[in-house]
């Protein structure tokens, strides 16, 4: 079998394999680009999700949008080519047009119901997170690298609700690649992890003038923390003048805490402290604005359109949920994202705040798998 590409033509390798061949050979080695775009004036989030699963030979994306009281959602899935360019699944397809500054989006719907042709350009550097690493008794199943940017959207939207046209609206993608559970879920005797499951994941990043922060967190079921980081960086008008030597500051000696919607894992604001550098403090207060964006839509918590299952050669999908009728206490619901209007001393400026609990945290006062804020 042949495995070269034109990849193999440029001085990048970092294995005696080709490009093409995943260092790892996990079957959940996954490799994952993710935006979001949101405008708080008109009231709307869009979210992209493209994965890629080379030892599951399955390539999937996902676009959706949560704008005037509905969320509408695209996805499609197929059969994973050895060589990955270009980055096409379905109807929708992902252009680098110029690395770590300018990618393109589209969605070309056959039915019509949603399109969108999208430009993301970067206003900040690429950051580097910690790693994430979680363990099942011996077995490595999470251990992922990831960068973090923030940037600007412009281009067009259509839905069955009406044309949209974001101007410089604020941004943020991710980039992630390594370990980590996707699909279905695997045989054999039930783990440790099996005996309480749950997860807590909080994230925000957000967007001032002149700077933007970043903060994420785990904890475990007891509120101990398994990984926590947060950035301040620098923003610019034109990637192309970026100095030589970017100032990432580190926030240190964190602390967070999150305001649930009573009766639902549904946040209404959060606040994070911490101390920078010079002493100075630190205390950033958010507050939901907007509509709500169910994860679900880019394939989270999705029994159909879960990450890397195989659909067959190739599948796509269209489905649209009334915001109102949502049931709080169905868990593949608990996965959100929301614009927030952020705080800090004296700045202010937007961006977004993403919670995920599922099972007790004794910290948000959740005692079991499904119950909501008291």
């Amino acid at each position: 079998m042949n495995y070269i590409t034109p990849f193999d033509d440029y001085p990048i390798h970092q294995a005696i394999e080709p490009v093409t061949v995943p260092g790892s050979t996990d079957r959940n080695f996954y490799d994952r680009y993710f935006f979001n775009g949101l405008d708080p004036e008109n009231g709307y989030i869009f979210e992209i999700g493209i994965g890629l699963y080379p030892n599951r030979h399955v390539i999937d994306a996902h676009f959706s949008i949560s704008y005037e009281g509905k969320q509408y959602s695209y996805h499609a899935s197929q059969r994973l080519d050895q060589n990955r360019m270009p980055i096409k699944v379905g109807p929708m397809s992902l252009t680098i047009d110029e690395p770590m500054s300018e990618l393109t989006f589209s969605l070309k719907d056959p039915d019509n119901k949603l399109n969108c042709n999208l430009k993301f350009s970067a206003n900040s550097v690429a950051h580097q997170e910690p790693r994430s690493l979680m363990m099942e008794g011996t077995r490595t199943i999470m251990n992922t690298v990831r960068f973090t940017q923030l940037g600007k959207w412009t281009g067009e939207i259509s839905t069955e609700a009406g044309t949209i046209n974001p101007k410089a609206i604020y941004g943020t993608r991710d980039r992630s690649w390594g370990v980590r559970p996707v699909g279905e879920q695997e045989g054999g005797a039930p783990g440790m992890l099996n005996q309480e499951p749950g997860v807590y994941w909080c994230w925000a990043p957000i967007h001032f003038k002149d700077f933007c922060t970043q903060f994420g967190t785990f904890e475990d079921r007891d509120g101990n923390t398994t990984q926590i980081s947060a950035h301040k960086l620098p923003l610019y008008d034109d990637m192309s003048s970026t100095p030589s030597e970017i100032e990432v500051e580190t926030i240190h000696s964190l602390h967070h805490s999150v305001n649930w919607k009573q009766g639902t894992r549904w946040a209404t604001g959060a606040k994070i402290s911490g101390m920078l550098k010079n002493k100075e403090k630190f205390d950033l207060e958010l507050e939901t604005i907007g509509p709500i964006f169910f994860c679900k839509g880019i394939g989270y918590q999705h029994d159909e359109w879960k990450h890397g299952i195989w659909k067959g050669e190739i599948a796509t999908g269209y489905e649209v949920w009334d915001l109102a009728e949502v049931d709080p206490g169905d868990y593949t619901f608990f996965h959100t994202h929301q614009i927030v209007k952020a705080k800090l001393g004296s700045e202010e400026g937007f961006g977004m705040l993403e919670n995920l609990v599922v099972g007790r945290h004794d910290p948000s006062g959740f005692e079991d798998f499904f119950d909501g804020a008291k």
